[in-house]
């Protein structure tokens, strides 16, 4: 009789009773450097010179110019005291900032409606198939890669009340004004020179907008007989209203930083007329000294450039083609 016949010899691999049945091997803890957390470490190291940046050049210096403006600072004299809210209560009776604000907003104002209508013809025009467009495009964006100073330093000499554009007048027997001195020819001549000098931007950036329109839509509205003026207005003004807006943004924020064409053009004058808040600021801290008011200045001029830029950005909703 064999050993499985009697049971002699046979294992019982069956659990004894209340003993549960021994599972597999317990595992260990999961790996820390997954595919998942090494994916956020290189975002992280990618955007890390970014933030850096930001916060080196853009959050620590409005911090610094918050609590500037809380001091009042007088670098010849080695002073740094603090002076609380007196630089914001300055503000109200300051009689010269009215004047300031008033040209900082004809200044803005000025600059991007020459700027964006003549962008927006110019890159009609040169939309066009026509010989000789691209040598146009260039000379029109030509400007735009020109030192900015230098820029500014010919059109002062050619402003001069002897200078070309007088020159070129006195040919057809006109006497041309002193364009730089003049109470009503100052603030134009700073829009003319800033409009020639960024208007090839806009088109270029307008051009690429306008070539972006589906030319079937035209063919639809010729057949259904719209004139090329409503056709403008209800096919590519709406289609390109996207790069309208980057264009506005960019324009209303350049115009209330101006400088460099105020401080070589002008100076501020006649008067005040030219003196836009950005050379206002530079006045009261660099040239009188005032460096906590001019911090305070400053923080009114971030406070408009938010205001409208958000203020731009909210009525997209309205006029900007596809944005909900």
């Amino acid at each position: 009789m064999s050993q499985t016949d009697t049971g002699v010899g046979r294992v019982d691999h069956r659990p004894a009773p209340g003993r549960a049945h021994p599972g597999p091997a317990a595992a260990g803890p999961p790996p820390y450097w997954t595919s998942r957390r090494r994916d956020q470490l290189t975002g992280y190291l990618f955007i890390a010179p970014q933030m850096v940046g930001s916060a080196v050049f853009v959050i620590l210096p409005l911090i610094l110019v918050v609590w500037y403006s809380l001091h009042e600072w007088n670098v010849l004299a080695g002073t740094f005291e603090f002076v609380g809210t007196d630089n914001y209560a300055a503000l109200a009776e300051d009689t010269s900032l009215p004047s300031v604000l008033t040209a900082t907003g004809l200044f803005s104002v000025g600059l991007v409606a020459f700027n964006l209508g003549l962008a927006l013809l110019l890159a009609v025009l040169l939309n066009q198939r026509l010989r000789g467009t691209t040598l146009f495009r260039t000379l029109f964006f030509s400007p735009v890669v020109v030192s900015l100073v230098a820029w500014t330093i010919v059109w002062g000499f050619l402003l001069q009340d002897d200078g070309g554009i007088n020159g070129l007048l006195d040919t057809v027997g006109v006497a041309g004004p002193n364009w730089l001195r003049g109470e009503g020819t100052a603030m134009v001549s700073v829009i003319v020179v800033q409009v020639f000098k960024n208007v090839g931007l806009n088109m270029v950036l307008f051009l690429a907008a306008l070539q972006g329109v589906p030319a079937e839509l035209y063919e639809a509205a010729e057949v259904d007989g719209a004139s090329r003026a409503r056709q403008f207005w209800r096919i590519t003004v709406p289609l390109i209203s996207p790069t309208i807006l980057l264009t506005s943004i960019i324009t209303v924020v350049g115009s209330l930083q101006v400088f460099a064409q105020i401080a070589v053009l002008t100076q501020g004058g006649p008067g005040t007329s030219t003196t836009v808040l950005v050379y206002y600021l530079y006045q009261q801290a660099f040239q009188f000294h005032h460096f906590g008011y001019g911090a305070t200045l400053s923080i009114v001029l971030f406070a408009i450039v938010l205001g409208l830029t958000v203020l731009q950005w909210q009525m997209r909703k309205r006029w900007v083609h596809h944005e909900s």
